[in-house]
């Protein structure tokens, strides 16, 4: 049994590639963080200061309900973490994912995908979701 999960949220298919990819790599187990409720296209247009993802990502306090859970996390040692950088950091939905569980003890190996910003400040703004585990410096893909 694989100590690696390589978890990702993503919204155009792009992070999922490179999950897949990192997943076969390092021989770890795959888990996609699926909202509750999916995002339309409407909802990802960041030129609206309406859409969902920009009211979202304006409000630092929200969190975005989760479809699914990883079963028995306890189980592994390193989570590589995927998702796309919006407004210059992690959607809101890698918070929620991370406050669902205990990750005491866990190092959180985070990657991002992006058309044009940096990584940002998202390991910033993840860490206070996961206060005990360990962050190693996030990277783009």
């Amino acid at each position: 049994m694989t100590k690696k999960l390589v978890a990702y949220f993503s919204a155009s298919g792009v992070t999922k590639r490179a999950a897949k990819k990192l997943a076969q790599q390092e021989g770890a187990n795959l888990f996609e963080i699926k909202p509750l409720h999916p995002y339309t296209a409407a909802d990802l247009d960041w030129t609206n200061k309406r859409s969902r993802s920009s009211v979202e990502m304006n409000d630092k306090s929200s969190r975005v309900e989760i479809a699914n859970k990883v079963e028995n996390i306890a189980q592994y040692d390193e989570i590589f973490l995927g998702f796309p950088i919006w407004w210059g950091v992690a959607p809101h939905i890698i918070n929620s994912f991370l406050e669902q569980y205990d990750l005491s003890g866990k190092t959180i190996s985070p990657f991002a995908t992006s058309g044009g910003s940096g990584y940002g400040r998202s390991n910033q703004e993840l860490q206070p979701s996961a206060p005990n585990a360990k962050f190693n410096p996030g990277k783009m893909m």
